[in-house]
């Protein structure tokens, strides 16, 4: 009888009508697939059973989460090639790559079932069932978000969301993120390190925003208080930030207060429409709205901008997606959603910069970070790798593969440019239509708004 390996690339390719991109090898140590394709291991019946009741996406994270699923050899070639069995891309290339989040065609898994009525296609899934043995479906792994009720984002919802992501351990995102403990894409430049890029990031957002001693800032989504550490160490402002995430607020207050700067610095966990002590001169929020849902996004740009005061700047950092022709087709991503961001929402940076003027902003300014990102990923994904048995340790074995997954398939997106990131800079400009904005922007040095401003 024929290894389990080749029953299953055989009666996977009569079910998709198309050869396996992937080379398969399963649990009795039989292998078959292209030569020298990126090697699919399935370690169990149970990691079979997954996939078949669960076609696409979701199927195969479980899968993947649980241990069931593991690829040998280079991630990232393994997960460019599986994207084309979960999504059909569209003409425009726009699908995504596994784990990014956007709009989801039918793909090859997602359309087995309609393969699957004809007979022969029908056959092979009956023995695919076969082989992946009797049982129900196994239950999720733990690490997959809850199911959730009641309307999307608001405050006890989103309070769960975040803390589901968030607070997993601040010794495993020690690891992941390294000393800066900064969680949004670097400022690269050539032949930088990850270091060097988190600071030059905090640092480009504190110059767009011309941050001057004594100036009050407002850091929304603080996460771990590294920009308003930065903020206030080197710009002299007195800074608030805000989370959700209670981890993430314990170890910012101890960073500050090793630094000498609780009498500057404060961090809230508190929800950003719950702050009411503004105004306050500027504002940012990097990598937050992501967070916030299609919903709610207007009153997030309104509550900002009542916030800050007249002639002050706001810094909105946040990922964004390609549009769609069919934009009420938008569905979140499976896996990003059950494992990694639960009611995350990406929207096109057309979008966001509309609701933000809406709001009454000015928009001056808007930078893609797009390649940015790619590189810090890979980088979070190399310092994963080097220490993958203490990061399994640190949270869960499946949590560490989520991250792994979701870290390594993201940089593809980005790279693929399925996904973005973008920085809007945006002045709440008074009646006198002054903007305090340089005649020359992204030069963003004191030196060169006092000179394009006549301030010289």
């Amino acid at each position: 009888m024929a290894g389990a390996a080749n029953r299953i690339v055989a009666l996977g390719e009569r079910v998709l009508g198309a050869p396996l991109p992937v080379r398969v090898r399963a649990w009795d140590h039989s292998e078959a697939g292209p030569p020298g394709a990126p090697l699919l291991v399935i370690r169990n019946r149970r990691g079979l059973r997954r996939i078949l009741w669960r076609p696409g996406e979701l199927g195969l994270a479980r899968a993947w989460v649980a241990g069931d699923l593991d690829v040998e050899g280079d991630l990232y070639e393994a997960l460019d090639v599986l994207a084309g069995l979960i999504w059909e891309s569209d003409p425009d290339g726009g699908a995504p790559a596994f784990g990014g989040a956007a709009a989801s065609g039918p793909g090859w898994l997602r359309g087995a079932l309609t393969l699957a009525r004809e007979p022969e296609a029908r056959e092979a899934v009956a023995e695919l069932l076969k082989l992946a043995g009797p049982g129900l479906p196994p239950p999720p792994p733990p690490e997959e978000a809850r199911r959730r009720t009641g309307l999307r984002h608001t405050l006890s919802r989103d309070r769960k969301a975040i803390s589901h992501h968030y607070d997993v351990g601040n010794d495993f995102y020690e690891l992941v993120l390294g000393p800066s403990m900064v969680y949004s894409c670097a400022y690269w430049q050539p032949g930088g390190t990850l270091e060097q890029a988190q600071r030059d990031k905090l640092d480009l957002i504190c110059r767009k925003l011309a941050l001057r001693e004594g100036q009050r800032l407002l850091d929304v989504g603080g996460g771990w208080g590294s920009l308003v550490l930065h903020a206030a160490r080197e710009y002299g402002v007195r800074a608030v930030a805000v989370t959700l995430s209670r981890e993430q607020a314990a170890y910012g207050r101890k960073r500050i207060a090793e630094a000498g700067l609780t009498d500057r610095v404060e961090i809230r966990v508190q929800d950003y429409r719950e702050v009411n002590d503004g105004p306050y001169d500027a504002i940012s929020s990097v990598g937050m709205a992501e967070h916030v849902g299609a919903a709610r996004y207007r009153e997030y740009a309104d509550d900002l901008y009542a916030l800050l005061a007249p002639g002050g700047r706001l810094l909105n950092h946040q990922i964004g997606r390609r549009p769609l022709a069919d934009e009420e087709a938008y569905s979140v991503d499976e896996f990003i959603d059950a494992y990694v961001f639960p009611d995350g929402e990406l929207a096109p940076v057309g979008r966001t910069v509309g609701l933000l003027e809406d709001a009454g902003f000015e928009v001056r300014d808007v930078e893609a970070l797009r390649e940015h990102y790619a590189l810090t990923l890979r980088a979070w994904v190399r310092n994963l790798e080097s220490d993958f048995a203490r990061a399994a340790r640190l949270t869960s074995p499946g949590r560490a593969r989520v991250w792994r997954l979701y870290m390594a398939a993201s940089a593809l997106a980005f790279e693929r440019n399925r996904i973005g990131v973008n920085q809007v800079l945006a002045v709440r400009t008074p009646e006198s239509g002054a903007s305090g904005l340089p005649l020359r922007t992204r030069r963003w040095t004191a030196d060169a708004e006092a000179a394009d401003t006549g301030r010289a």
